[in-house]
């Protein structure tokens, strides 16, 4: 039989902010003793792989940075396809900029072919008016991920969605987004790790992007109800994951093949 790989969310999944959920370490060292291949997807684009892996680790779980995917990575690997070399007005931080940087793209506000969207510590608004203005030029508009809201220390904040919503509704443009549930962040995920999806699980502890991105890109699906799902709300949704589990921590990877 096949062992199967595993795509998994981290917010929710593995950590809260910045503490583990209980077990989650135990669950990844429980995939190195069985020789399976996983990796670690999140929508998150602020911080390099370099950064979130040092952040998992100060949490607990001992994370190769090389094994973290998230939506930054995937907007850089959709951008080079769709015009190497190109450029791009790019607003967010560094795990943005520096995966654009990195796929050969000139960052640029002049006449750049896309206009690019992920999320910041602070939007700030020139850059903002600056974005609508060269879309109403025609830079196409590409989006890290469609998430409306995101959370901090004092409440939730506007995330990448809301940012999106509003140049949308001032060009009358609508954005591109890469990230989950675009089950295009799914397959560059697993062409980047080499994985196939009839293969491959992926958990999370969303319906509306994990696991919808998840069946959508072929995968087999577990939600764990330790982040924002919760049991009560599957039925809601005209599709249903594979496997539901209270967190990672109760998941014994040999029962699933």
């Amino acid at each position: 039989m096949v062992k199967k790989n595993f795509l998994v969310d981290m917010d929710g999944v593995l950590v809260h902010g910045k503490n583990m959920v209980p077990g989650a370490d135990k669950f990844i060292q429980s995939l190195r003793d069985d020789d399976r291949k996983f990796a670690i997807l999140t929508n998150n684009s602020k911080y390099t792989s370099r950064d979130l892996a040092h952040m998992l680790n100060k949490a607990g779980l001992k994370i190769d940075e090389d094994l973290l995917f998230t939506s930054a990575m995937a907007t850089a690997e959709f951008l080079a396809n769709q015009k190497p070399g190109g450029t791009a007005f790019v607003i967010g931080e560094v795990g943005l900029t520096s995966a654009i940087h990195n796929a050969g793209f000139i960052q640029t506000s002049i006449n750049p072919d896309f206009v690019v969207l992920g999320e910041t510590f602070s939007y700030n608004l020139d850059q903002i008016t600056k974005a609508t203005q060269l879309i109403s030029k025609g830079a196409r508009f590409i989006a890290t991920n469609p998430d409306p809201s995101g959370p901090s220390e004092s409440g939730i904040v506007p995330a990448t969605g809301a940012m999106a919503a509003l140049i949308e509704k001032v060009t009358g443009k609508s954005a591109f987004f890469v990230g989950k549930p675009n089950p295009l962040m799914m397959r560059t995920a697993l062409n980047h790790y080499d994985m196939h999806s009839e293969e491959t699980f992926m958990i999370g502890d969303r319906m509306d992007t994990d696991v919808l991105s998840g069946i959508s890109g072929g995968m087999e699906t577990i939600l764990v109800l330790s982040g924002s799902t919760r049991r009560e709300e599957i039925d809601k949704y005209p599709y249903h994951p594979k496997y539901v589990f209270d967190s990672v921590a109760d998941i014994d990877i040999h029962s699933l093949g």
